[in-house]
């Protein structure tokens, strides 16, 4: 009976062992797709060509040290100038190079053909999110982190997805050949997706070329590893597989939300409306630099409460927006955002935090500001 405790114990331990072993994961991830795994097999296989050389030439070390010690009073042998010892160790590394070569080469032609795709996506990297543009569909998007401030500040606890998830994922289709065209519009950022096996750097003035094809419908995250400046860590990247079907009937209700929002532009709009959208658009794009009460971060992030731009002729507001601010952080959203949505977020930094200029832009005003910009130009 008093073993009994020493057998719990042991039982205890083997159990917490076993955990600890489950959780210690270090090795790649097989990933989702055709390529993942073709660079997963080169990786393991070259991990035991490795492995079985170290054991080979520490096995020969560990036995002539033993062998061969001072003890035994061995006389070392001379193998300077010998033929046979220097071809061996010329031919062998040479074999096992051109052995380790082939498959790489074959997994790297694999990886680098993305003819003949059947999906097109340009993806450009902005400080601090990614656009997507199905490339003949009309469908284009931003994509943000939606992680919400508090569990960033350590206010809330953190979620499942925490730091990698997205108001708007890029969406693909199961079985279909999808090609990325990646490219930066301001700095160098890099879209990876280690289940997909992608990982290419977006270069402004560039474009690189990748592609993936997924067989089940699912959801993949990811983000950007390139230090792209100060929320480089909250840009994260989720692609959502879907079936053929439901593929289809995403795109034809994206592609109807364009449609709407362009009739938007036409739209008589009210102050309260406006605001009410513009306060959503802030929030999404203005609030990580400029700050959810609008005191921004001085001197880099200035505050927009009560300031000069805000509270002064709309024309400048509205250039600064459409145009950004040339050697500042200040990035021009005339190409990010739509004009309904430029239209809402001028009007609620106008009407915001005591500004109450009770001003507000319409979309046909920005229409006509980006007009007449071209015709000057």
């Amino acid at each position: 009976m008093s073993r009994h405790p020493c057998i719990w114990m042991g039982l205890g331990l083997s159990t917490l062992v076993s955990q600890a072993q489950a959780a210690w994961d270090v090795n790649m991830r097989s990933g989702a797709t055709e390529v993942s795994r073709s660079v997963f097999d080169l990786h393991m296989a070259i991990f035991w060509i490795c492995v079985v050389i170290g054991a080979l030439v520490f096995g020969v070390m560990i036995y002539s040290m033993i062998a061969h010690r001072r003890s035994r009073r061995q006389e070392s042998a001379n193998f300077h100038e010998n033929t046979k010892v220097e071809a061996l160790w010329t031919i062998i590394p040479l074999l096992i190079l051109i052995g380790m070569a082939v498959p790489a080469t074959r997994t790297l032609i694999h990886i680098y053909d993305s003819s003949e795709s059947d999906v097109d996506v340009q993806i450009t990297g902005y400080q601090w999110k990614w656009h997507y543009k199905y490339l003949g569909e009309d469908v284009e998007f931003f994509s943000n982190l939606t992680t919400p401030r508090e569990q960033i500040n350590n206010q809330a606890p953190k979620g499942e997805h925490y730091l990698l998830e997205v108001d708007q994922p890029l969406v693909i289709p199961a079985g279909a050949k999808v090609r990325f065209l990646v490219t930066a519009a301001d700095v160098i950022h890099s879209w990876w997706v280690p289940e997909l096996a992608v990982k290419k750097d977006a270069i402004p003035g560039f474009v690189n070329e990748s592609w993936t094809r997924v067989e089940q419908p699912g959801i993949y995250r990811g983000q950007c590893t390139e230090l792209c400046g100060k929320d480089h860590g909250f840009m994260p990247v989720v692609v959502e597989v879907k079936s053929q079907e439901d593929y289809a009937a995403w795109m034809a209700e994206r592609k109807a939300e364009a449609a709407k929002l362009k009739e938007l532009t036409g739209k008589e709009w009210t102050l309260d409306e406006l605001s009410a959208r513009g306060e959503k658009v802030y929030q999404t794009n203005c609030a990580s630099c400029h700050q959810p009460t609008g005191e921004g971060l001085p001197p880099m992030f200035p505050a927009l409460k009560g300031s000069a731009i805000a509270t002064g002729e709309v024309s400048g507001h509205l250039n600064i927006v459409v145009n950004g601010k040339p050697g500042t952080a200040m990035a021009a959203f005339g190409k990010q955002l739509s004009e309904v949505d430029l239209a809402a977020v001028i009007t609620y930094e106008r009407n915001a935090w005591g500004n109450a200029k009770g001003d507000m832009v319409t979309p046909k005003d920005v229409l006509d500001f980006k007009q007449a910009e071209e015709a000057t130009q």
